[in-house]
């Protein structure tokens, strides 16, 4: 096979169905019954220089995939196999990879470079391999440029590969180094500096040491703003790129270079190509981002003395920012409206000043309103586009205050120009401006609201109107309503959308009917703003609420019957499927919220029920998540009644646990086993066994993704309130499943802030069970089963509070255990929770919370504790 194995690779690219199937089969074959040999033989193959270049490419591609995955769990297996081959195996594949490296193709050079960047993200972490970053260095010195461009590529992928923790300080300089010597204006070859540029741009997190030494941080960012200058537009743009990603990382480190950066991106958004443009632009929205966290995070305390590094860049830019960002606006593409991913100098430009706003708010309002009031009416399309763009863009940020003049002279304008303007770009960004309008600016409780009695009839008529138009400005239109509907949400008698509730639901129903209601997220939209239509209404239009279910119900039904022709067929109907079933979850929600309106619904709920059962027979992930969801609020609104519907439900429940592929349909699927406890009580009982197996199982894999297992837990605790001391059987499993997770995740120390927002997700998870499960057992005789786990659960709650990092949700929650351990097991609890090392500290932090959850929580607790205490 080894022979033969170019011939193989040629033909796994054939364009012959019959020869590239048996190739693939071959090289199949070949990798499970001798796998060293296998790999031998591609790495062979990649290094050969008389090889053809097709089968070298693929022969590399197969070597990448031996050694990566997607999937974690694959991942996991594919490392551990290479870890396993033989020293003497690896040594050989190794050779050929680096001797690749010196090869004139250069697709086999950059494959290889991904290659052995792959093999180093791999053994680096294991102290295997540290002399292939000394054979890359000395490779920049080689004299042939293709290696010295090959070489840097590599240390590029490297850095992507490895985790800053890895190398050591001696390393990061040396490559370090070598990447900016490569970079300087000095290195004749373009490609070589495009190489280096990039491998900066992945080795910036290793730089962290580099950066806090004034001359090597000088040294890099002169060599960095050099690039930008660059005569190749790769390279400009690859230094921009990495611009943008220092004022991200490095922002506390920018203030001595800040005001040449404005002069290298100021040329560049006015005079460079696109591309590099839109990096330089990106730089500023980087900013943006930066200093809005920093302002959110501290709020008003950014005094000198705070310690918080917010320079305010923006504002001190704002002068000069704000003209160029507007200068950007007129530089649209013509179709850029029907194309949905699109993305150019215009689109970048209203972003970043749209960032701006929420940056400087008041401050802009001034510098933004002489360009909208000059170009608004202008003959040229792109002037009132522009103009409308910077408009809706600046109405987040700024206070209502300085907004409320402008926008109530602007939304009468805006009305006639969503119906009368003769360009459909301007239609477009108006519809859109509305709605960002209506978002920001428009609710119940403002002293002087921007819709009132005189204008809500004329807003609606021309929403509705639009709503005929092309695809793309109908969208927007939508979501303009949708944002005008959410306004009155916290309406509880009197809605000033009730006189129009008729008219308003026909005309989205119409719009989502549209042949052409696929383009432009039509469909969608139109369902997304029936269902905030629905939610937002009141009593008064509950019986048009009611008429609503047999509409969407027969529509539902029709996409049951329809026959399918063609992949496109198909896609509509599953995508009109999850929204026919959204529309009915939130109708579900709205009518079972009350006695009255709920008693009307129940004649629906069998057919309902029908109609979800047959959704879940089609077989489709995304479509069925929304019927699941749907299913939930059947079971919250029906109670007890529900049970009737579980002997035929319960498969599919089953089918959900069981998917750990699409695991959003798992987690869902636990999530809505939580309604169905909540409202069948002990009549689940006879489906536990099945349901406590499979969430067993389902903890236990490792190939479930780590986000269902919080809500698994929490499951539990449904299960357990649900059946009382029933839950006895399953105690001896779950518990021990508890106590593990408990011990994995009490201790954060270190963690970034994604993994302390999951361990916090986690142990909510985990107390929601041990709530459930104590709530379930309070007097019964066999809460006396519970006593062996109260002193790991005293343990784990103690050891939450040394750590310091629980947030609010699992403040109130672990608070409420503590409460509840006392509250099911009196004294038995009693004497544990005096001896604990925290409880009477971390009681007193509660009662003394600005959240008052947490508060009603402790002191509901502390009533608990005094009586196990005093007993």
């Amino acid at each position: 096979m080894a022979m033969e194995v170019t011939q193989v690779l040629l033909n796994a690219q054939s364009a012959d169905g019959t020869v590239r199937k048996n190739a693939e089969e071959s090289l199949k074959q070949f990798q499970d019954q001798n796998l060293p040999s296998f790999l031998l033989s591609l790495s062979g193959e990649l290094a050969n220089d008389d090889k053809p270049r097709d089968s070298r490419k693929l022969a590399g591609l197969i070597l990448k995939n031996a050694l990566d995955a997607k999937e974690q769990r694959t991942k996991f297996e594919l490392v551990q196999r290479w870890l396993s081959l033989e020293t003497a195996v690896k040594t050989q594949i190794k050779a050929c990879l680096l001797q690749t490296l010196l090869s004139p193709v250069h697709e086999a050079r950059s494959t290889s470079s991904q290659v052995i960047a792959k093999v180093a993200g791999i053994e680096l972490p294991h102290k295997q391999w540290p002399e292939v970053i000394s054979a890359l260095l000395s490779n920049i010195h080689q004299v042939p440029v293709h290696v010295k461009q090959a070489s840097l590529e590599t240390l590029g992928y490297l850095c992507e590969e490895v985790s800053p923790d890895v190398l050591d300080q001696d390393n990061v300089n040396n490559i370090l180094t070598a990447v900016v010597q490569g970079m300087s204006s000095s290195e004749g070859n373009a490609d070589v500096r495009l190489a280096a540029v990039r491998a900066l741009y992945n080795a910036l997190a290793f730089a962290e040491a580099n950066f806090t030494n004034d001359l090597e941080r000088d040294y890099i960012m002169r060599v960095v703003c050099e690039a930008t200058l660059s005569p190749d537009v790769r390279v400009r743009q690859a230094a921009f790129e990495c611009l943008v990603s220092i004022a991200s990382t490095y922002y506390e480190k920018l203030v001595p270079y800040i005001e040449n950066i404005f002069n290298i991106t100021a040329k560049a958004i006015k005079e460079d190509e696109e591309p590099v443009a839109l990096q330089a632009v990106e730089f500023w929205s980087s900013i943006c981002d930066e200093e809005i966290d920093i302002l959110e995070e501290y709020g008003g305390d950014l005094s000198v003395n705070s310690g918080i590094p917010c320079f305010n860049f923006i504002k001190q830019a704002l002068p000069a920012l704000v003209p160029m960002l507007l200068e950007t606006l007129l530089k649209q593409e013509e179709d850029q409206d029907q194309d949905e991913g699109a993305w150019n100098l215009a689109m970048a430009g209203g972003t970043c000043l749209g960032l701006v706003a929420r940056t400087v708010g008041d401050d802009i309002v001034g510098l933004v309103m002489p360009f909208i009031q000059e170009n608004i009416t202008k003959p040229d399309w792109r002037r009132r586009e522009a103009a409308t763009y910077a408009f809706g863009s600046i109405l987040e940020g700024p206070s209502p205050d300085q907004l409320m003049p402008v926008v109530n002279v602007a939304l009468t304008f805006m009305l006639t120009a969503l119906t009368n303007d003769p360009n459909n770009h301007v239609k477009d960004t108006t519809g859109w401006t509305l709605g960002r309008m209506f978002e920001f600016l428009h609710c119940s409780i403002m002293e002087t609201p921007i819709i009132n009695e005189s204008n809500c009839q004329q807003i609606i008529a021309v929403l509705l109107q639009s709503m005929r138009d092309s695809p793309n400005v109908a969208e927007k239109a939508c979501g303009a309503l949708y944002f005008l509907a959410q306004g009155y949400e916290d309406v509880s008698s009197s809605s000033p959308l009730t006189p129009f509730f008729q008219d308003i639901v026909q005309s989205l129903l119409t719009a989502s009917h549209r042949e052409d209601a696929g383009e432009s997220r039509l469909r969608t939209a139109a369902y997304e703003s029936l269902n905030e239509v629905v939610r937002s209404s009141t009593t008064e239009t509950s019986s048009m609420v009611l008429q609503l279910v047999p509409v969407i119900m027969t529509e539902l039904h029709q996409t049951l019957e329809g026959q399918m022709v063609s992949l496109d067929d198909m896609e509509k109907q599953n995508e009109t499927q999850g929204l026919l079933c959204g529309c009915l979850q939130v109708i579900i929600q709205k009518l079972g919220s009350t006695e009255a309106t709920k008693h009307a619904f129940m004649q629906y709920a069998d057919q309902i029920m029908g109609l979800f059962l047959r959704v879940f027979g089609c077989r489709n992930a995304t479509v069925h998540e929304e019927a699941m969801l749907a299913t939930g609020a059947l079971a919250y609104a029906t109670g007890a009644d529900f049970a009737k519907y579980m002997s035929e439900l319960y498969k599919y429940l089953e089918m959900g646990l069981q998917n750990f592929e699409e695991y959003q349909v798992c987690a869902i699927t636990v999530g809505v086993v939580g309604d169905i406890c909540r409202a069948l009580e002990d009549k689940i009982l006879p489906y536990c066994d099945g349901i406590m197996t499979q969430l067993l199982k389902d903890l236990s894999s490792n190939e479930l993704h780590r986000s269902v297992k919080p809500p698994i837990f929490s499951c539990f605790g449904d299960i357990a309130l649900a059946i009382g001391e029933n839950f006895e059987k399953y105690l001896i499993y779950a518990m021990p499943m508890l106590q593990s997770a408990a011990e994995l995740c009490a201790r954060t120390s270190g963690a970034d802030e994604e993994m302390v927002e999951y361990t916090n997700l986690l142990r909510n998870g985990i107390l929601e069970a041990y709530s459930g499960i104590f709530q379930g057992f309070k007097n019964s005789p066999k809460t006396q089963l519970l006593i062996p786990y109260a002193p790991h659960i005293v343990q784990f709650l103690d050891s939450m509070y040394m750590e310091k990092d629980m947030d609010d949700v699992v403040m109130k929650t672990a608070i409420g255990v503590l409460g509840d351990l006392a509250d099911t097991l009196g004294t038995n609890a009693g004497a544990l929770i005096q001896q604990s090392r925290s409880s009477a500290e971390f009681l007193n932090d509660c009662l003394s919370s600005d959240d008052n959850l947490i508060k009603e929580s402790a002191e509901w607790a502390k009533l608990a504790i005094n009586r196990a205490i005093s007993v």
